[in-house]
C-alpha cells in the first residue's frame, strides 16, 4: 500500500471507503449483468457501491449485496451503501419517500451515505423527467434548503448515517451551508471529475469545508449517446496519459484512478469485465511521482462529459464551468 488510506473520515464521523464501484448500466448491458459484477467486485475487494434511485437497478445490487452477505463473505457493517434523492421527490414530504423505495428496493434497513443527485426540482409523478406538450422539461419550484432539512431528518431517523450532496457549484453548497438552523452540513459533493476535468477549484474549496469530494465519471465516459457528446476526446486513449501507464507498467485506468486518490478524492469506478473490475483494485499497489502528477495536472481542460441534455435546452447551473 502506498500512502492512500482505504478509507477517509466524514465530516459527520462516519468513513467511507476511498474506492467505489459505480453501478450506472449502460442501455446495451442486461441487468442481471448488475448483480454478477457487483459479486465480482465484493470478491475483488470492493466495499463502497454507489447506486441512485434514478438508475432503476437497486433491486439487482442489493440482491448482490445480500447474497454475498448470506454468504458470510462481508457482513452487512462492511458494505458502504451510497443511494440518490432523485429530483421529482425535491418537496420536504416526498424526501423520505424516495428513500424508503430505495430501503425497499435493496432490502436494507438503511443507506450509508444518501445524497441529493441534483440541484434542480423536477415536478412530481411518475416520470423521471416530465415534460410538457412541447417535450420542454417541467420544472419545480422547491427551496433546496427545505429539503435538506427533510435528509436531516432521514439522518435522524436511522434510514440513512450520513448525508450529502451531488452535481452542486459553490453557489448552491453555500446556500446549504449558510442556512439558518444547519443541523449536519454535506459530508460530501459528488461531481464528474478526472484528467480533462480536474476539478482543482471545486475540491480547494470542499476541503476548506471539510466536505469531501467524491468523483463520478474517473475514466471518461462510457460515451452513452444519450448524454455525451460523440465527438468529445476519449480519455483512455490521450497520449501523454498511455506514455505515463507505460512508464509505470500499469493501464491508463490504473493511472487515471490514482492521480484521483492522491489528490485526496474519493473515486467511483464502474466496470462489467470482470478482469478490469479486479485490476482497479491495483490502484492502491503504486504510487505516481510528484513530477508526474504535475503532468497530469496539465491534461486538465474543463472538458465534461456528462452535460445533462435530459434536463432540456438548459441544463442546471453545475453542469457550466462555474464551480
Amino acid at each position: 500500500m502506498y500512502s492512500v488510506p482505504l478509507h477517509v473520515a466524514l465530516n459527520d464521523g462516519n468513513f467511507i471507503p476511498v474506492l467505489g464501484f459505480g453501478t450506472t448500466v449502460p442501455e446495451k448491458v442486461p441487468k442481471d449483468e448488475v448483480i454478477k459484477a457487483t459479486k465480482i467486485a465484493i470478491d475483488a475487494g470492493f466495499r463502497h457501491f454507489d447506486s441512485a434511485y434514478l438508475y432503476e437497478i437497486e433491486e439487482e445490487v442489493g440482491q448482490a449485496i445480500r447474497s454475498k452477505i448470506t454468504d458470510g463473505t462481508v457482513k452487512r457493517e462492511d458494505i458502504f451503501y451510497t443511494s440518490k434523492l432523485w429530483s421529482t421527490f425535491h418537496r420536504p414530504e416526498l424526501v423520505r419517500t424516495c428513500l424508503e423505495m430505495t430501503l425497499k428496493k435493496t432490502q436494507l434497513d438503511y443507506v450509508d451515505l444518501y445524497i441529493i443527485h441534483f440541484p434542480m426540482s423536477l415536478q412530481p409523478g411518475d416520470k423521471f423527467f416530465p415534460q410538457d406538450k412541447h417535450g420542454k422539461v417541467l420544472a419545480d419550484t422547491v427551496d433546496l434548503c427545505d429539503t435538506w432539512e427533510a435528509m436531516e431528518k432521514c439522518k435522524d431517523a436511522g434510514l440513512a448515517k450520513s448525508i450529502g450532496v451531488s452535481n452542486f457549484n459553490r453557489r448552491q453548497l453555500e446556500m446549504i451551508l449558510n442556512k439558518s438552523g444547519l443541523k449536519y452540513k454535506p459530508v460530501c459533493n459528488q461531481v464528474e471529475c478526472h484528467l480533462y476535468l480536474n476539478q482543482s477549484k471545486m475540491l480547494d474549496y470542499c476541503k476548506s469545508k471539510d466536505i469531501t469530494l467524491v468523483a463520478y465519471c474517473t475514466l471518461g465516459s462510457s460515451r452513452d449517446k444519450r448524454w455525451v457528446d460523440q465527438n468529445s476526446p476519449v480519455l483512455l486513449e490521450d497520449p501523454v496519459l498511455c506514455a505515463m501507464a507505460k512508464k509505470y507498467k500499469k493501464t491508463p485506468a490504473l493511472i487515471a484512478l490514482r492521480y484521483l486518490l492522491q489528490r485526496g478524492i474519493v473515486v467511483l469506478a464502474r466496470s462489467f469485465n470482470e478482469k478490469r473490475i479486479k485490476e482497479n483494485m491495483q490502484v492502491f499497489e503504486f504510487q505516481l511521482a510528484s513530477e508526474d502528477m504535475k503532468v497530469l495536472d496539465g491534461l486538465n481542460r474543463n472538458l465534461r462529459y456528462n452535460t445533462a441534455f435530459f434536463f432540456g435546452e438548459h441544463p442546471t447551473q453545475p453542469f457550466t464551468d462555474e464551480y
